[in-house]
């Protein structure tokens, strides 16, 4: 099973970005945490502040993986582009964000990935991205 987890803009610096919001545990060693308790699962990370790169990185694995783990970032409310790239792709996505954007500012409340993804978890902080993994893993076992 292939698991991809895909960040979108400023989340290279968590754990030392508003703490307060997004915990102080950098993504890396988050990602290095959840790659040995789920041993089993083949999980790939990529991070980008740039939009193209995000949907190059959605086309890439959107046709050969079992599973999307996506926290498009800021992107979530103003891209259209990277909603249309979930849409495009057949790899379910599933949205996470850290906060909960819908106890947020206003702006924050829209978003062009939600209704083109599998799911969305939002405001469990790092647990989010375990609990997508989760999902996937039992849709896998499944089939």
């Amino acid at each position: 099973m292939k698991i991809a987890i895909i960040n979108g803009p400023n989340l290279n610096l968590l754990g030392k970005r508003e703490t307060g919001t997004y915990g102080n545990k950098p993504f890396e060693e988050f990602f290095k945490e959840l790659t040995e308790k789920y041993s089993h699962v083949k999980l790939s990370f990529f991070q980008s502040n740039v939009e193209g790169e995000l949907i190059n990185e959605l086309h890439r694995v959107g046709f050969e993986y079992d599973g999307i783990i996506f926290n498009p970032g800021g992107y979530t409310h103003t891209s259209v582009a990277i909603g249309d790239a979930v849409a495009a792709i057949k790899t379910p996505v599933i949205e996470v964000h850290i906060s909960n954007v819908h106890a947020r500012e206003d702006f924050r409340k829209i978003s062009h990935v939600s209704g083109k993804a599998a799911g969305s978890i939002f405001g469990l902080g790092l647990k989010g991205y375990e609990l997508a993994l989760h999902y996937f893993i039992s849709m896998n076992k499944g089939m």
